[in-house]
């Protein structure tokens, strides 16, 4: 399953910019692995409070998404989707970019993460 990780300002989070989040990022792990895909995409939403967030150092107020997406490693490695990892890192940016505004993309972090197989589990048994 994949699982979205992430971290952002508080403040963002104003009640209408979450669902608008989890559909966006939902929709990036569609437009690289297909619709049937969308069920299977989880997004939790973590608010960093003012001050709490630093660049180069230093407490900022700026948006700087912090964002992980982790599922099984074999789905990187699709032959039927070439470039996995790089093409969800861009639709991961551009999702966020689409909801926050353009002046996110330089501070958006993407990190894609790799479970190996016997890893994760569902209901209590390894999946």
């Amino acid at each position: 399953m994949p699982h979205f990780t992430v971290h952002i300002r508080e403040e963002t989070l104003d009640g209408t910019v979450e669902p608008k989040l989890i559909g966006a990022l939902t929709d990036a792990v569609g437009t690289v692995y297909g619709e049937g895909f969308r069920r299977l995409v989880g997004v939790d939403l973590i608010g960093i409070p003012r001050h709490r967030r630093g660049i180069g150092g230093e407490p900022t107020d700026l948006d700087a998404p912090l964002v992980t997406l982790s599922m099984r490693e074999a789905a990187y490695h699709l032959p039927e989707v070439p470039d996995a990892p790089a093409r969800l890192v861009t639709a991961v940016t551009d999702a966020l970019t689409g909801v926050l505004g353009e002046d996110v993309r330089t501070r958006t972090v993407v990190t894609i993460a790799g479970v190996p197989d016997g890893r994760t589990g569902v209901a209590g048994a390894v999946a």
